[in-house]
């Protein structure tokens, strides 16, 4: 009789508490993890470890996988990467109340997701009225990975004002409006969702055609509903998770201040976006984790979300979300129609603005505008591929500013270009990646298919860790796994006898740098979308979810997706 489904031979086993590897075997039997030691019995499926790193499945605590969980629920972009459960419903985005056009509206441009996709997703998907119908038709899906989910406030906000209120800056909820949205807060929890998700940010603008260029309904609100949420979120000890507002920096005091315990009141869970070595201002990351660190000593609970990797955005013309933070910029976002917009960018009074925002160099911001630090990768004029903007201004002896609005109306979207906006200095990498006041996260994964692409994120820490040595591995396991998996209740993380068998194998001879490399990929079931991708088959060897072998070694399992059920819609506690 053989002993268990799948044994993991001879592999370095860090079971995500923090603690040195061990050399052992893991046994999985029944989707848990049986046994951890060395010399096991053979298993019907036996996975080579050896030179490899056995640990817990990663999780991904900030994506927006809401509409392609129900096209693809799979989710294989996140498989393939190590990446064993995610956490959707972030930034005030969810698809739990609000309608298929308010879903689509809300999601499309500040997520940069075509509008039609998410608009058909939610309307072919949703069955449920409430949370606990939500969370029983994600369980019912074939996932690849496991589920958990934020709340979106807007979504409650839009499904409980109507959109057009809740996007109205003069427009305030009733209270029995503010009650209704605090029921609604009360009964996601009970169905097991890991908090609320709010957002202040500028840039986060809807789509459609009935209130385009407002921002999302969750910008509106004042703090007394904030804290209305709050004390909910507080007394059962779930988390707010939100995006600020980087234009009104002091308001983040009012974040920080609603983080702190006092006597007779708990603290409250609060993680934001983000903690980054932003080129535009070299003062936000350590200014950020000071003042972490103060409000965690004085009694908070209070968590910026960071990516372990040099912040490389790929913009299409003006198609990139960091426009939405200067007027000329957005402008330019509202316009859809290629011609009207073309119009716009030709017009010198307009040049004139736009030449005035790009060359500011004062005030808060996240781009830092500097157009010699920005590569064209594609055009269809092939002479200037590989320079940057500033390098064919000079050339025509005209602005910066001017060769990227000309570029833009001659070619469109097939001008394409980088830039890096943050997190380019190793030092100070290494710094916030070991700051107890910061977690990994902020992936953004399934938003801006053609903008960015952090699916990998975990390994690429890992492969970090391994070459630079600025941890041990084992912390650096701990920062993935349990540390997440613990602040957000969830039951994952960790890899011993009696937890749940979500197991990922790491190959570091993979670590061949080949994972910061641009790739691209169709998006699942929708061929005739690209999408931005990572792609680093060589460093994982093995993703296993409820004790299924979903992907391994660049191949993911028959039936991945479709009939293989292994991910499960996760509950909080």
């Amino acid at each position: 009789m053989v002993e268990f489904d799948v044994v993991i031979r001879g592999g370095s086993v860090f079971d995500g508490t923090g603690a040195a590897p061990i050399a052992a075997d893991v046994g999985i039997r029944a989707g848990v993890v049986a046994a951890v030691a060395p010399g096991l019995a053979e298993g019907a499926r036996t996975i080579d470890a050896r030179g490899r790193w056995v640990m817990p499945g990663l999780l991904d605590v900030h994506t927006h996988y809401d509409a392609e969980v129900l096209l693809s629920p799979g989710l294989g972009e996140s498989a393939r990467h190590g990446v064993t459960s995610i956490v959707l419903g972030n930034c005030s985005l969810s698809t739990v109340y609000s309608d298929a056009d308010d879903c689509a509206d809300m999601f499309a441009r500040v997520e940069a997701l075509p509008r039609e996709l998410v608009l058909d997703a939610v309307k072919q998907a949703k069955t449920w009225a409430d949370p606990a119908g939500y969370a029983r038709a994600i369980d019912a899906l074939p996932l690849g990975v496991n589920v958990a989910a934020f709340l979106g406030h807007s979504d409650i906000r839009a499904a409980v004002m109507g959109l057009g209120r809740s996007v109205d800056a003069a427009e305030r909820p009733t209270r029995t409006e503010l009650d209704r949205m605090r029921r609604m807060l009360t009964d996601a929890l009970d169905a097991g969702f890991v908090g609320l998700s709010t957002i202040r940010s500028s840039f986060s603008k809807l789509d459609g055609t009935r209130y385009p260029a407002r921002q999302l309904p969750s910008t509106y609100a004042t703090w007394k509903e904030y804290r209305a949420l709050n004390s909910v979120l507080r007394e059962r000890g779930r988390v707010h998770q939100s995006t600020p507002n980087l234009n009104s920096r002091a308001e983040i005091a009012l974040y920080l201040q609603q983080s702190l315990g006092r006597p007779g009141r708990k603290p409250l869970k609060t993680t934001l976006i983000s903690a980054a070595d932003i080129k535009a201002d070299r003062t936000v990351a350590r200014a950020a984790t000071a003042v972490a660190a103060v409000t965690n000593r004085a009694g908070g609970d209070f968590r910026w979300q960071h990516l372990p990797v040099p912040f490389e955005v790929y913009a299409d013309g003006v198609d990139l979300v960091i426009f939405e933070e200067f007027g000329s910029g957005a402008a330019a976002l509202n316009i859809r129609d290629v011609l009207d917009r073309n119009d716009l960018l030709a017009d010198e009074t307009y040049r004139r603005q736009f030449r005035k925002d790009v060359s500011k160099r004062f005030g808060p911001r996240v781009w830092h505008r500097d157009l010699d630090d920005a590569e064209i990768v594609s055009c269809p004029d092939t002479s200037v591929i590989g320079l940057s903007f500033a390098e064919v201004a000079r050339g025509r002896d005209i602005d910066p500013a001017d060769a990227l609005l000309d570029l833009t109306v001659e070619h469109g979207t097939k001008l394409r270009w980088r830039t890096t906006i943050a997190n380019d200095r190793d030092d100070v990498l290494d710094t916030l990646q070991q700051s107890p006041h910061v977690q990994v996260g902020f992936a953004d994964s399934g938003a801006h298919l053609r903008n960015m692409a952090f699916y990998n994120f975990g390994i690429r820490l890992l492969e970090r860790v391994h070459h630079r040595g600025f941890m041990p591995v084992e912390q650096a396991v701990h920062r993935l796994t349990g540390e997440l998996a613990d602040w957000y209740g969830l039951d994952a993380g960790y890899l011993r006898p009696g937890t749940r068998a979500d197991v990922t194998v790491i190959d570091p001879a993979g670590f061949d740098g080949s994972a910061g490399a641009y790739a691209e990929a169709p998006y699942p079931g929708e061929r005739h979308i690209d999408r931005m991708v990572n792609r680093n088959d060589a460093a994982v060897t093995a993703t296993i979810v409820n004790g299924q072998l979903v992907y391994a070694s660049g191949e993911f399992t028959p039936g991945f997706g479709t009939t293989l059920h292994a991910g499960r819609f996760l509950t909080a506690t």
